[in-house]
């Protein structure tokens, strides 16, 4: 029976991270994938949508063809030559995870899926293996709610969708977070007749309210049926369409489309690993880990998604990075989630940071909140993209608490805040370092110059300074 130093399940962002990251340092390593070696960011998630937002934006570029003084082309697209395109790209970046690269780095490589027999044991198919140290990276998966026939019907999810070779007449996406509004806009753009049903009150739940009715704002404009508040309950066949009866206040409404698409959340991927064998306790939302993200089991770590903890590819590249040093050397460091950005990556997109402003005032009581429209923005203007706004929350005394944009690039404009917030720096900070003009990142710098003309430029400050410019 082969022994490891490190064996880790799970070949998607945190596992391969983990196996690299233990490779180089010399550990033997163990990796075991049941399927592919890229997990779902390369092969149904992060690539492959962004691949088809970017065909989807180009497509309504060349419809706003007049909005920048050029003739308006006859403009038709080809769907599957589209998903051709996508998956041309995923080749491409997976290059980066294939078996070859990984077992140049020294990584032993498992093609099968695994179960615990012990701490220390490992069944992977037909084999036995033994490892001192295991992490768990198995991810997660769409999440289905129980609505009456809804399995008897069938459904598109994230995974299904990229395997579309022809796109539905209409579609009712159930679930108004990133997954949901993302597809709910490419799809709106190729031409489909669009329903979003969201049950809270808001689309992108866990964002900003201000931040979230401007992109319903743009998102409604564009054609998109948005309904929140409203709970799907039941689902009917009627011929070629489907009927989702959904209840909102009380009241019963009813909505027909071609094909549902399911945006209702995630969950672990826990069956079938014998956790009660390593004696790792998880629940509904995942692995259980402490704050160095080991589980109840003294040698085994569990990073990702099944961790239940931010689902996201970054934060299982971070949490992946710390479980490595965490597993293999005696001295433990504790995974921080404060500075966390994320980014929705609609057109325009919405990048956030630390607290929403209700978050902050149910915190903080008294918040500063500093706003700059895209609309204001002499970039923004000349590419055509005046839409959208940033926003800082911050304490009275300048200490940066939350940042949100809606505008182009977001996920990108978003990063010099995250720099500010993880190194303690002030917001008036931003507005002192110099920015390149013209640039879309002015609109952060601009939304901090408010933190200083009201500072300045108003109550007894603006006194004292006005009397000392008479002996300028």
């Amino acid at each position: 029976m082969d022994t490891f130093d490190l064996a880790v399940i799970g070949g998607g962002t945190a596992g391969l991270v983990t196996s690299a990251g233990a490779a180089f340092l010399g550990a033997k390593v163990a990796l075991i994938e049941r399927d592919r070696l890229g997990g779902e960011c390369l092969y149904t998630g992060c690539v492959p949508s962004k691949a088809l937002i970017r065909s989807a934006k180009v497509l309504h570029l060349m419809r706003r063809a007049s909005d920048f003084g050029l003739n308006p082309p006859e403009v038709s697209f080809d769907f599957a030559k589209v998903m051709d395109r996508m998956r041309q790209v995923q080749a491409q970046v997976g290059k980066h995870d294939s078996p070859e690269r990984f077992k140049e780095l020294g990584v032993n490589l498992f093609s099968d899926a695994a179960a615990f027999l012990s701490p220390t044991e490992l069944q992977v198919g037909a084999q036995r293996i033994q490892a001192k140290k295991v992490v768990i990276a198995t991810g997660s998966r769409t999440s289905i709610p129980p609505i009456e026939g809804l399995e008897e019907v069938g459904f598109l999810d994230h995974v299904s969708a990229f395997r579309l070779s022809k796109l539905p007449r209409s579609i009712i996406i159930l679930g108004g977070g990133p997954i949901g509004i993302e597809f709910a806009q490419i799809l709106a753009r190729f031409g489909v007749r669009v329903t979003v049903l969201e049950v809270v009150g808001q689309i992108l739940p866990r964002e900003d309210h201000e931040i979230a009715q401007a992109l319903e704002a743009i998102l409604l404009a564009e054609g998109i049926d948005i309904h929140t508040c409203t709970k799907a309950f039941r689902i009917e066949k009627d011929g070629a369409e489907k009927i989702v009866y959904g209840e909102c206040t009380g009241a019963v409404m009813t909505f027909r489309a071609e094909e549902i698409f399911l945006a209702t959340g995630r969950r672990p991927n826990v069956e079938g690993l014998n956790l009660d064998a390593a004696r790792v306790k998880y629940d509904g939302k995942g692995v259980v880990v402490d704050d160095t993200l080991r589980t109840t089991a003294r040698n085994i770590w569990a990073c990702g998604d099944v961790t239940g903890k931010l689902l996201l590819t970054h934060v299982a590249e971070y949490q992946a990075r710390l479980v490595v040093r965490n597993a293999l050397f005696p001295f433990r460091s504790k995974a921080d989630y404060r500075v966390v950005p994320w980014c929705t990556f609609t057109d325009p997109e919405v990048a956030r940071v630390g607290l929403t402003e209700t978050e902050a005032r149910e915190r903080f009581g008294d918040v500063k909140v500093y706003r700059y429209n895209f609309g204001d923005l002499d970039r923004a203007l000349c590419d055509g993209e005046a839409v959208g706004l940033t926003k800082l929350v911050c304490t009275p005394k300048g200490k940066i608490i939350g940042a949100h944009i809606l505008g182009p690039q977001a996920g990108d404009l978003i990063q010099e805040v995250v720099l500010a917030m993880r190194k303690g720096l002030p917001v008036g900070a931003l507005s002192q370092t110099i920015h390149v003009y013209p640039t879309l990142s002015e609109a952060v710098r601009r939304t901090a110059d408010q933190y200083y003309r009201e500072k300045l430029f108003s109550g007894p400050l603006k006194t004292v300074l006005q009397f000392l410019m008479r002996f300028a």
